[in-house]
């Protein structure tokens, strides 16, 4: 049952991914070897303020053979694009059966949703994607980095998210949003960022697990070479969970290339043919 979840689910909500990118532009940023490919390898780049330059089009790095094995059966997820790190799937996959996170307010809302998701899944409805999932699916996404202000645009709807660094605070009462309010600060080489003010209309993977308006998530962004960056998530709402969950993976460097249009609603066919429709 779970397989069969996990591939079906997958596929309205990975499917969407454009992965043909503009043909190769080199990025004059970038160091190269002699034979003129970037040096993914080479010391992560500081801006002109000393501080961590996380610029760039990011993509998380995929799961192992072995976990899609898990969720797929054959170990592939058989849709065409990237393979999705093991938190897009599952955000959950690290807590054990046994584990006593979970607070009757959210054994309810899993207990509404029923068994599968069908067209109540927001990507069903090129809905927005919200935190986390917008961190851990497999499309592009180009980090814009100034002294004040840094800005995540998504390749998927063309959305974006701005992280502010002068210093505010989250008000006590916000607007619910789709991607909450973000304020960051730096951490030694680490961009620390708390986002906080969300709807409840998201969900937290591709299995649908639910989240209440109070939760917060809090990103760790550390940049290990020009192409590697280590992401660690940690979410917590008090509705639904006993406790904070914490995941860690790898974002890769997208060099020489650019994002694309993509809009989820052009030329959108599947909907209709889904048990009720719109």
């Amino acid at each position: 049952m779970m397989r069969c979840t996990a591939r079906s689910l997958l596929l309205f909500a990975v499917s969407v991914v454009a992965q043909a990118q503009w043909i190769s532009y080199p990025d004059a940023s970038l160091p190269r070897g002699k034979d003129g490919k970037p040096d993914l390898a080479a010391k992560a780049p500081r801006t002109k303020d000393g501080q961590p330059d996380l610029s760039g089009i990011w993509q998380p790095e995929g799961a192992s053979r072995e976990t899609l094995f898990h969720y797929f059966g054959d170990g592939i997820n058989g849709l065409g694009e990237d393979d999705p790190t093991v938190y897009f799937i599952n955000f959950l996959a690290d807590v054990k059966p046994d584990d006593p996170l979970f607070l009757p307010a959210y054994k309810a809302a899993m207990a509404a949703r029923g068994n599968g998701l069908g067209k109540a899944h927001p990507a069903t409805r090129c809905e927005p994607w919200g935190m986390p999932i917008v961190d851990t699916r497999p499309s592009p996404a180009r980090i814009v980095q100034t002294p004040g202000l840094i800005v995540v645009m998504y390749e998927e709807n063309m959305s974006h998210r701005e992280i502010f660094l002068d210093g505010r605070k989250h008000t006590p009462d916000p607007q619910p949003t789709w991607l909450g309010y973000s304020s960051g600060r730096w951490e030694g080489d680490t961009l620390v960022v708390e986002t906080a003010g969300f709807n409840n209309r998201s969900l937290l993977d591709g299995f649908g697990h639910p989240h209440s308006d109070a939760m917060r998530i809090t990103e760790r962004f550390h940049r290990l070479s020009i192409g590697r960056m280590e992401l660690q998530l940690t979410l917590e709402d008090p509705k639904f969970f006993s406790r904070a969950v914490t995941v860690k993976f790898n974002l890769r460097l997208l060099p020489d290339t650019d994002l694309i249009e993509s809009f989820c609603v052009e030329n959108e066919k599947d909907l209709q043919h889904m048990a009720g429709g719109r």
